[in-house]
């Protein structure tokens, strides 16, 4: 083993040959004899093999190799060093190498080792990017679970920080190729971050980008298989997809097999779904999504029988007026509770999918069940007239740091839950219905309007009822529409796709049950 002074000394004759370093290959072997000494000797190695490692290709392999013992080595500014130097090796065919060697040393829980493996990574990004992904995605396909997942998350977090020329039209190609081949096993966790990946490429930014995304979820959502409603999975990893796919679909890019999906499965199951997430309204969580896909919903084949199972399951939410006994007094003891947010998404999927087939409560339905219709929109109208006036009223005034308490924000969202039913009902009053307004779903944020949406936000914040509605003397309204409690759901307005990841950390259990893998250092 060479001493302190005799690998200074063969680090001299090196440097003194300059570019024939390669003719003292007994030089450059001692040195790699370094790491078999103690620290000192391991130290200087770390900084010496790879300095004059370009002279010697023969000895490639055991120069590699003997900079790999000192990653692995017990003390840490040893290791620490010998991973600063690691991307010197990232030459010609062996770049993928020492990327997939990397990618192994993301499992170090130490934090500036941790940043200097990331920092090395991202150096021999710009020399290679094929051949750095090479590395990185041949961990995540076959490497421990703790490699696996901390290669996903640099992806998912520096892909993004690399300059356009780094990140060519061929590197997004192989990293869509690439992903595919991970997504065919992954939890649902993992699935959100390869999303995010995909997404943040500009390759696929475009309208026939975003559709080969949509068709990406679609297939991990597996919409041709039957769905199980009290399976808390299947239906995790149906919402879980579809909150990947809502930000992608656009005028463009339909959401008509989501859609279909919802109405023929999902809406006749509704009372039945479970969620191993607890605490979330999971009924109110699959109507909002339905809310928001139908506004891009293209042409679908079975429209009337969609729009029928749409409509069956807003009549459950829309009560009919309680019986009035002969002294005029409710004959039942219980009012009828108004289910508010369920309604706004339930009346607006309904508005949007109804525009595709307008006839569709004149035509299709016989006049019975259009007179039940508007009797209880009707009803429903004259409740939402009180409530209005009521949030107003708690509402005047106040501005600033009083609307921020958590009270408050509940009264403001409710205020745009009841103002947009308010709009959606008095185009169904129109005869024939009308299906022209346009409302901004509750929990969205307020577009900026046009002249034209201008008149139609008016007529959001419009307390008057539908001229049908204003039936019947006030009293009886008054006397009728007491504010039940808990009509509006509890977390108005924090709904938010991101923090309700139905796979959480360790719990274990993913879309595709990955398997136990290859363990082991395999550089």
């Amino acid at each position: 083993m060479p001493t302190v002074e005799e690998l200074y000394r063969n680090y001299g004759i090196l440097a003194d040959a300059t570019e024939t370093a390669g003719q003292h290959k007994d030089a450059y072997q001692a040195i790699l004899d370094g790491v078999k000494g103690g620290a000192k000797e391991k130290r200087l190695a770390a900084q010496f093999i790879p300095k004059f490692f370009k002279h010697f290709p023969e000895l490639a392999d055991s120069a590699i190799n003997a900079q790999l013992d000192l990653c692995e080595d017990e003390d840490v500014s040893i290791r620490r060093q010998a991973i600063k130097e690691l991307p010197q090796f990232a030459t010609g065919d062996n770049l993928p190498r020492v990327a997939d060697i990397l990618t192994q040393l993301l499992q170090s829980d130490d934090s500036a080792e941790f940043n200097l493996v990331n920092n090395a990574l991202l150096s021999i990004f710009k020399m290679d990017a094929k051949g750095t992904l090479g590395g990185l995605f041949s961990q995540i396909l076959q490497g421990e679970d703790i490699v696996r997942e901390r290669a996903i998350k640099f992806l998912s977090t520096k892909l993004k920080t690399l300059p356009e020329e780094v990140l060519t039209k061929e590197v997004e190609e192989f990293i869509l190729t690439e992903s595919k081949k991970v997504l065919e096993d992954v939890t649902g966790e993992e699935f959100v971050l390869f999303m995010k990946i995909l997404s943040g490429l500009k390759s696929l930014q475009t309208v026939s980008g975003r559709q080969q995304l949509v068709e990406l979820v679609a297939e991990q959502a597996d919409l041709e298989q039957t769905f199980n409603p009290t399976d808390p999975d299947c239906v995790d990893r149906l919402l879980q997809c579809t909150r990947q796919a809502v930000p992608l679909f656009s005028k463009n890019v339909h959401s008509t097999k989501f859609v279909t999906y919802f109405c023929e499965h999902v809406l006749p199951n509704l009372g039945s779904l479970t969620t191993p997430v607890e605490g979330v309204d999971i009924q109110l969580e699959v109507l909002k999504l339905l809310a928001e896909m139908s506004s891009f919903c293209g042409d679908m084949e079975k429209l009337e029988s969609n729009l029928k199972k749409l409509f069956d399951k807003l009549l459950e939410y829309m009560p009919l007026p309680p019986e009035e006994a002969e002294n005029g007094e409710n004959a039942s003891s219980e009012e009828p509770k108004l289910q508010f947010s369920y309604v706004e998404c339930l009346l607006y999927s309904f508005h949007q999918l109804g525009r595709k087939l307008p006839d569709f409560l004149t035509a299709k339905l016989n006049a019975e069940k259009l007179k039940d219709f508007k009797i209880r929109l009707q009803y429903f109208a004259r409740g939402l007239q009180v409530y209005i006036r009521q949030l107003r009223l708690a509402l005047q005034g106040k501005t600033g740091e009083a609307l921020k308490t958590e009270e408050n924000k509940i009264k403001v969202v409710a205020l745009k839950i009841t103002n947009n039913i308010n709009v959606l009902i008095k185009d169904l009053f129109h005869i024939p219905p009308s299906y022209k307004s346009t409302v901004t779903l509750s929990w969205k944020p307020v577009q900026k309007a046009d002249a034209s949406q201008k008149r139609t936000s008016e007529d959001t914040t419009s307390s008057s009822p539908p001229k049908k509605a204003s039936a019947g003397p006030k009293r009886d309204a008054r006397q009728i529409y007491n504010p039940p409690s808990g009509k509006y759901s509890s977390n108005l307005g924090s709904f938010s796709y991101e923090q309700r990841g139905g796979f959480r950390g360790g719990r274990g259990r993913g879309w595709g049950g990955r398997g136990n893998r290859s363990r082991g250092r395999i550089y």
